[in-house]
């Protein structure tokens, strides 16, 4: 059964982003940002599935390993845990650019949740704060939504996640 999917952007949309050109490269650098927890419980109750589809270019770069990745996604979903929210899945792509094809703005990581999660395109949405993001979600053909930045392109800008999912949840 294809399901309505909220596809997240995780730095930026979930967590404080680190200063260009730097990563979250530990667990100690990961802060949620403002009404994020929220606006996923408001997804899970909604009957959204959550998928966060992330680019984490750290890795390719050395600056961080897959172990240290893990901790800080272990660590996001048990606080969402204690405030009754979850993800449903996660994905990333850990290669440079012009490696792969899984690197947003390219559809890969997308391709590989839709294999485990029938996706809705018609009830569907990317939600990110790049305009990367904004493009792998029209590339893939599903609804964007730009958080913290107006990127022109997006079909919908909000100020930040939790904006975002109620509009979301109410249209």
């Amino acid at each position: 059964m294809k399901v309505k999917t909220v596809f997240l952007d995780r730095d930026g949309v979930i967590n404080v982003k680190a200063p260009e050109g730097d990563y979250i490269k530990s667990l100690k650098e990961f802060r949620f940002l403002p009404g994020a927890v929220d606006a996923i419980h408001l997804l899970n109750i909604n009957n959204w599935r959550v998928i966060i589809i992330t680019n984490q270019r750290g890795i390719a770069r050395q600056l961080m390993t897959m172990h240290d990745l893990q901790t800080i996604h272990s660590f996001m979903e048990e606080e969402l845990h204690k405030h009754n929210a979850h993800v449903d899945d996660i994905f990333i792509c850990p290669h440079e650019k012009g490696t792969c094809h899984c690197r947003k703005p390219d559809i890969g990581l997308f391709l590989q949740a839709e294999k485990k999660i029938p996706v809705d395109k018609s009830k569907s949405w990317m939600i990110g704060d790049s305009k990367s993001d904004i493009e792998a979600g029209r590339n893939f053909g599903i609804y964007t939504i730009a958080v913290a930045n107006p990127i022109a392109m997006a079909d919908k800008r909000f100020p930040d996640l939790l904006s975002a999912v109620n509009f979301l949840i109410n249209c």
